[in-house]
């Protein structure tokens, strides 16, 4: 008797499921990856790292270890809930920019883009000065290039 198998499955000679075949969605074989792929990947990572770091450091003021810092319950309450948006988001982002995924991407860019809009428009909420301003937002640029650079490639 014949037992079932899945579609699109080859057989061999006897009828039996050949381990060769498989079905298509296992054997579909992974798009060639050009140049900038590659280097947007690498970007994402080496971003994602550094998100990560972030994260911690976050966490970190959260659990007030950090040395020299002041308490987090001696800030006020919506500096309080800025910190933990951040330390929840920036971790999200970190994990999502590793796996190099879509969602990943978004979210990122949604911590990016509210951290420089609170630092441009309450500092006090959070404060960030001049150059780390530039350097963050001068990654979200980069981040566009190359993806842009990577969608424009010809496959």
């Amino acid at each position: 008797m014949r037992s079932l198998t899945k579609v699109g499955a080859m057989r061999d000679g006897r009828g039996r499921a050949s381990e060769v075949g498989g079905d298509r969605i296992e054997r579909s074989p992974r798009p060639h990856q050009t140049g900038w792929d590659v280097v947007l990947v690498w970007f994402m990572r080496l971003t994602a790292l550094v998100w990560l770091a972030k994260a911690v450091a976050t966490w970190a003021s959260i659990l007030d270890v950090l040395p020299g810092a002041r308490p987090f319950e001696a800030e006020p309450v919506t500096r309080q809930t800025v910190i933990v948006y951040f330390a929840v988001i920036d971790a999200m982002a970190a994990v999502g920019l590793w796996l190099t995924s879509a969602w990943g991407g978004v979210v990122w860019l949604l911590a990016a883009s509210s951290a420089l809009t609170l630092a441009i428009l309450t500092p006090h909420l959070l404060p960030m000065s001049v150059p780390y301003l530039g350097l963050q937002a001068s990654i979200v640029v980069i981040y566009f290039i190359l993806s842009w650079l990577a969608a424009r490639e010809i496959r």
